[in-house]
Protein backbone atom coordinates (compact mmCIF):
# COMPACT_ATOMS: atom_id res chain seq x y z
CA UNK A 1 0.00 0.00 0.00
CA UNK A 2 1.65 3.20 -1.16
CA UNK A 3 0.11 6.58 -0.21
CA UNK A 4 2.37 9.38 -0.81
CA UNK A 5 0.91 12.51 -2.27
CA UNK A 6 3.86 15.00 -3.11
CA UNK A 7 2.82 18.48 -1.07
CA UNK A 8 2.37 20.43 -4.27
CA UNK A 9 -0.75 17.57 -4.75
CA UNK A 10 -2.03 18.02 -1.59
CA UNK A 11 -4.96 20.17 -2.68
CA UNK A 12 -6.37 17.53 -4.70
CA UNK A 13 -6.94 15.21 -2.49
CA UNK A 14 -10.52 14.09 -2.27
CA UNK A 15 -12.48 12.07 0.76
CA UNK A 16 -15.68 9.75 -0.78
CA UNK A 17 -18.79 10.58 0.94
CA UNK A 18 -19.85 7.07 1.22
CA UNK A 19 -16.85 5.10 2.56
CA UNK A 20 -14.43 7.92 3.50
CA UNK A 21 -11.78 6.60 1.49
CA UNK A 22 -8.63 9.26 0.47
CA UNK A 23 -6.87 9.69 -3.07
CA UNK A 24 -6.08 12.37 -5.13
CA UNK A 25 -8.64 13.50 -8.21
CA UNK A 26 -6.50 11.97 -10.60
CA UNK A 27 -6.85 8.08 -8.89
CA UNK A 28 -10.98 8.80 -8.42
CA UNK A 29 -10.72 9.26 -12.06
CA UNK A 30 -8.18 6.53 -13.04
CA UNK A 31 -9.57 3.68 -11.17
CA UNK A 32 -13.14 5.55 -8.97
CA UNK A 33 -13.29 4.14 -5.60
CA UNK A 34 -11.95 1.01 -4.51
CA UNK A 35 -14.98 0.34 -2.45
CA UNK A 36 -18.16 1.77 -3.88
CA UNK A 37 -17.20 1.91 -7.64
CA UNK A 38 -19.98 -0.37 -8.32
CA UNK A 39 -23.00 1.96 -6.36
CA UNK A 40 -21.28 5.62 -7.36
CA UNK A 41 -19.04 4.92 -11.41
CA UNK A 42 -16.82 7.45 -10.30
CA UNK A 43 -14.35 6.01 -13.03
CA UNK A 44 -13.39 8.33 -16.00
CA UNK A 45 -16.65 10.86 -14.83
CA UNK A 46 -15.84 14.05 -13.25
CA UNK A 47 -19.22 15.53 -12.23
CA UNK A 48 -19.67 11.78 -10.63
CA UNK A 49 -16.23 12.44 -9.01
CA UNK A 50 -17.45 16.00 -8.07
CA UNK A 51 -20.82 15.28 -6.47
CA UNK A 52 -19.61 12.34 -4.75
CA UNK A 53 -16.48 13.19 -3.04
CA UNK A 54 -15.78 16.13 -1.59
CA UNK A 55 -12.22 17.89 -0.34
CA UNK A 56 -13.52 18.70 2.87
CA UNK A 57 -12.55 16.29 5.33
CA UNK A 58 -10.68 16.05 9.01
CA UNK A 59 -8.09 12.95 9.90
CA UNK A 60 -6.31 10.79 8.18
CA UNK A 61 -6.22 6.45 8.62
CA UNK A 62 -3.96 4.40 7.50
CA UNK A 63 -5.30 0.96 7.42
CA UNK A 64 -3.58 -2.20 6.41
CA UNK A 65 -5.55 -4.97 7.38
CA UNK A 66 -8.98 -3.88 8.14
CA UNK A 67 -10.21 -7.34 9.11
CA UNK A 68 -7.61 -6.70 11.66
CA UNK A 69 -7.51 -3.33 12.71
CA UNK A 70 -9.86 -2.44 16.12
CA UNK A 71 -9.33 0.85 14.42
CA UNK A 72 -10.96 0.13 11.57
CA UNK A 73 -13.91 -1.92 13.24
CA UNK A 74 -14.37 1.37 15.75
CA UNK A 75 -14.62 3.49 12.26
CA UNK A 76 -16.83 0.52 10.47
CA UNK A 77 -14.20 0.39 7.69
CA UNK A 78 -13.68 -3.35 8.23
CA UNK A 79 -15.16 -4.34 5.30
CA UNK A 80 -13.27 -1.90 3.15
CA UNK A 81 -9.90 -2.26 1.23
CA UNK A 82 -6.69 -1.54 2.97
CA UNK A 83 -6.41 2.50 2.44
CA UNK A 84 -5.94 5.51 3.61
CA UNK A 85 -9.31 6.70 5.35
CA UNK A 86 -10.84 10.18 6.70
CA UNK A 87 -12.04 10.25 10.10
CA UNK A 88 -14.70 12.81 9.11
CA UNK A 89 -15.73 14.17 6.17
CA UNK A 90 -17.95 17.03 4.94
CA UNK A 91 -20.63 17.66 2.73
CA UNK A 92 -23.45 15.23 1.17
CA UNK A 93 -24.14 13.52 -2.00
CA UNK A 94 -26.42 15.05 -4.14
CA UNK A 95 -29.67 13.80 -5.13
CA UNK A 96 -28.67 12.95 -8.79
CA UNK A 97 -25.56 10.74 -7.45
CA UNK A 98 -26.25 7.05 -8.69
CA UNK A 99 -26.59 5.28 -5.27
CA UNK A 100 -28.57 2.42 -5.09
Amino acid sequence: MAFYVPPNQHRTLRACMVCSVVQIHNKFMREGCPNCESTLQLRGNNDAIQECTSQVFEGLIAVRDPAASWVARWQRLDNYVAGTYATKVTGTVSGEAPIE
